[in-house]
């Protein structure tokens, strides 16, 4: 059996408010062909699907024309779960009608834990592979919330929710293992350990309820992530891994290197994942420099063979006269047709002084006062007037603290530390 790993498509998404649909499209079309070339029995795609809850019309026409291109190659299955950026509704509605077509979808998590559980027969209408197709798992699905609980519990009983949620799934796999039947697991999550990117929205407030690999059951041949857009393995378990979306979803992602991964099981052995490299339709480019610097890296710029133009975001550094810099940058853009400015970012550089070339000679960092020292680090790492907002927090900060002296005391070594 060969199985198709994908996920985070985000069908929809803009960038600066510029569509992606060709991307998308050109995406959807290689993704067909590349099926019907590596003979492709099944095909997992780990969550986010659409970039919002409410996909335009375009972008859900992306996805139904696939699903139907999709059932005249020879893949036979689909498993189709939802992440934190789809609509459960939304994935959901049809999930009845493209049952019939083997399209298994899986929005959100189910009342009863086995229709989590899908079982993939062949022509012969025998088992062939399992799938327990877990979705993104929402708070209210993993944990019941307690009034006062601190942080740190919530942490924990959301972790151990999530795991308890796979847990339950191996009881009802059993009977397959042990007839040497694959079985695949899907997740949408940010496991422990994993690199993120811009582009991705934490899934819990400070991304809490990160599980490590080992925290999966062990029954689990292969286990299929979404979330993070980068193609990663977690934990250097080879057989739980993340594939990263099919295109950079921000200019974060401009290093990355997609990639769908193809999975060849002989019995329940997955012997073997493939790697494949996805075709760039459209590049995103950063320069980053004074207009001297930049002026010339533009022009000189290659598009190769890319189907569309590059999109661009331009990290400008200046000191004075930001209209005239920002005028030759049109300048460059205007003379160059491969690649367009998508994204300014001016970036003053004024003379910064290190906190300890802020402090007079006579005086030591431990002679001032945490404000002082606040201070003094804003000004080093910060544009002059962008930090009023941090100032007031802070400020609220210490009218919180209780004003005694060995509460300001304490108080004074955390701010000292941090710098």
């Amino acid at each position: 059996m060969r199985v198709l790993h994908t996920a985070d498509w985000h069908l929809g998404q803009r960038l600066a408010n510029h569509e992606r649909l060709e991307e998308h499209r050109a995406f959807l079309t290689w993704l067909c062909q590349t099926i019907c070339d590596q003979k492709i029995d099944l095909l997992l795609i780990a969550g986010d699907i659409f970039d919002t809850g409410f996909p335009s019309n375009a972008a859900l026409k992306l996805y139904y024309d696939f699903l139907r291109e999709v059932k005249n190659t020879c893949c036979r299955d689909l498993v189709i779960i939802g992440g934190n950026h789809d609509s459960v509704s939304t994935l959901n509605a049809p999930a009845e009608l493209l049952r019939h077509y083997n399209v298994h979808v899986v929005g959100g998590a189910p009342v009863n834990c086995e229709d989590q559980v899908i079982v993939l027969t062949d022509e012969n209408d025998q088992p062939k592979a399992v799938v327990c197709a877990v979705p993104f798992l929402r708070d209210k699905d993993v944990r019941l919330s307690v009034p006062g609980e601190t942080s740190e519990e919530r942490e924990a009983r959301l972790k151990q929710g999530i795991c308890d949620h796979y847990h339950q799934l191996v009881p009802l796999i059993q009977e397959f293992k042990q007839q040497g039947i694959p079985v695949l697991a899907t997740g949408h999550l940010f496991a422990a350990g994993g690199s993120g990117s811009d582009s991705e929205k934490e899934i819990h407030v400070g991304n809490l309820g990160q599980i490590c690999g080992d925290q999966f059951p062990a029954e689990f041949d292969y286990v299929a992530l979404g979330h993070l857009h980068r193609p990663q393995v977690v934990n250097k378990m080879p057989h739980i891994r993340y594939s990263g979306s099919p295109i950079p979803l921000s200019f974060s992602e401009v290093t990355d290197k997609k990639q769908i991964l193809v999975l060849e099981f002989e019995g329940a052995s997955l012997t073997n994942i493939l790697e494949l490299p996805i075709p760039c339709w459209r590049q995103l480019v950063r320069f980053k420099g004074t207009i001297d610097e930049v002026f010339p890296k533009i022009l000189a710029f290659d598009n190769g063979d890319t189907a569309l133009p590059a999109w661009a975001e331009v990290q400008l550094q200046y000191e004075h006269n930001l209209h005239d810099h920002t005028a030759r940058l049109h300048e460059a853009f205007a003379l160059q047709d491969q690649v367009q400015l998508l994204i300014h970012r001016p970036l003053r550089t004024i003379a910064q002084q290190s906190l300890d070339q802020q402090v007079a000679p006579e005086q030591d960092l431990a002679d001032l006062k945490p404000k002082d020292v606040f201070l003094k680090k804003c000004e080093e790492a910060l544009e002059q007037d962008t930090y009023q907002d941090l100032v007031a927090t802070f400020d609220e900060l210490l009218e919180l603290m209780p004003q005694t002296e060995d509460a300001l005391d304490l108080a004074t070594n955390p701010v000292k530390s941090l710098f």
